[in-house]
C-alpha cells in the first residue's frame, strides 16, 4: 500500500498552485484588449508629413551639390598643382598645399555643418517631422484610454507581425482622430500599401512595400 507523506503532499499543493497562477495570468494577459497601427500608413496619408519629406530631400539634394562642386574644386586645384609643382618655387607651392588643405577643410566643415549629427539637415527634419509624429502619438494615446487598449503595436515599425487581423487595425481611426487638429487624406481617397512579389524574402516576411 501507498501512503502520502506530507512532503508529496506538499509538493502537490505546489504543483497545483502554479498551475492555477499560470492560468490566471493566462487569462488576465488574454483578457487584455489589444490594436495596432500601420504608421507608416498613416504618415503617407497626411500631406504635410509627404511635404516636410518632399522639403527635406529638396534641400539634400541641394546641399549635396553644393559640398560636391567644393570638392570638384578642390580636386582641380590639387590637378593643377602637381602639374606646375615641379616649376614654382618652394614658397609659392607651400602657399598652394596650405590653399588646398584649407579648402579641403572647409568642404569637410560644409559637410559636417549640413547632414553630421546634429547638422541642419537633422535639425530640420526634428522641425519638420517631431511635431506630427507627436500628433500621432498623442491621438493614439487617446484612442487607446477612451476604447481601454492595452497594448497598441506598431505593424510599420521594426515589430514583426506574421498576421494581422484588420478588424483590429485602428490605423483610420488615429487619421480621423488627427484630422481634428491637422489635414489628412480623405478616408474613401486612403491608398494602403501593398507587398509587391520582390518584396517577399525567402523566409517569407514582407521587408518593403509597394507605394
Amino acid at each position: 500500500m501507498f501512503y502520502k507523506t506530507k512532503s508529496h503532499t506538499n509538493s502537490g499543493k505546489k504543483i497545483i498552485l502554479s498551475i492555477m497562477l499560470f492560468l490566471s495570468a493566462f487569462a488576465f494577459t488574454y483578457a487584455q484588449k489589444y490594436a495596432y497601427v500601420d504608421t507608416d500608413y498613416i504618415l503617407e496619408n497626411i500631406p504635410e508629413y509627404t511635404d516636410a519629406l518632399d522639403l527635406l530631400d529638396d534641400l539634400s539634394v541641394k546641399w549635396q551639390k553644393e559640398i560636391e562642386a567644393k570638392f570638384a574644386e578642390i580636386d582641380q586645384l590639387y590637378k593643377d598643382y602637381q602639374a606646375e609643382a615641379i616649376l614654382l618655387p618652394e614658397d609659392i607651392k607651400k602657399k598652394r598645399e596650405e590653399e588646398i588643405i584649407q579648402k579641403e577643410k572647409e568642404a569637410k566643415e560644409l559637410q559636417k555643418q549640413k547632414f553630421g549629427r546634429d547638422g541642419e539637415l537633422f535639425q530640420k527634419r526634428k522641425e519638420l517631422v517631431q511635431p506630427i509624429q507627436e500628433k500621432i502619438y498623442n491621438a493614439i494615446e487617446e484612442i487607446a484610454t477612451v476604447r481601454n487598449f492595452a497594448f497598441v503595436f506598431d505593424k510599420g515599425g521594426s515589430l514583426t507581425i506574421l498576421f494581422a487581423n484588420p478588424k483590429f487595425d485602428i490605423s483610420d481611426d488615429i487619421l480621423d482622430e488627427v484630422g481634428s487638429i491637422m489635414q489628412t487624406v480623405r478616408k474613401e481617397d486612403r491608398k494602403k500599401s501593398v507587398p509587391t512579389k520582390e518584396s517577399v524574402d525567402e523566409s517569407g516576411k514582407n521587408k518593403e512595400y509597394k507605394k
